[in-house]
């Protein structure tokens, strides 16, 4: 019982730093595996909103770096263009509001 707590405890302290990450265009392709170029076109898509007025002045949030990653798996895996990577996770986002929207009103 014990281990599950600290598992638990482990994911929230990691979950809280992820949100504050604020990394580079360069940080964000390495970490995701993607080159610079796709992170570009995610970006100019509105699959990533990064914070900043220039790709050099670009920083990408954690919600950014969970996103590039889903990208980058749509990318590689279902060989998905931008546009395509685009709808699926607008798809992906509508589906985890109604579903969030379902569990409240069911526990309501």
């Amino acid at each position: 019982m014990m281990h599950m707590t600290s598992t638990k405890i482990t994911w929230i302290e990691g979950a809280i730093v992820e949100d504050e990450v604020h990394m580079s265009i360069v940080e964000i392709s390495q970490a995701v595996r993607a080159p610079e170029d796709l992170i570009l076109s995610w970006v100019s898509e509105g699959v990533l909103s990064p914070a900043g007025s220039s790709p050099e002045d670009w920083r990408f949030s954690g919600d950014s770096l969970k996103r590039a990653k889903t990208a980058a798996h749509l990318t590689h895996d279902l060989e998905l263009n931008t546009p395509g990577v685009a709808l699926a996770l607008d798809l992906l986002d509508e589906i985890a509001r109604l579903r969030n929207q379902l569990l409240r009103e069911h526990l309501g």
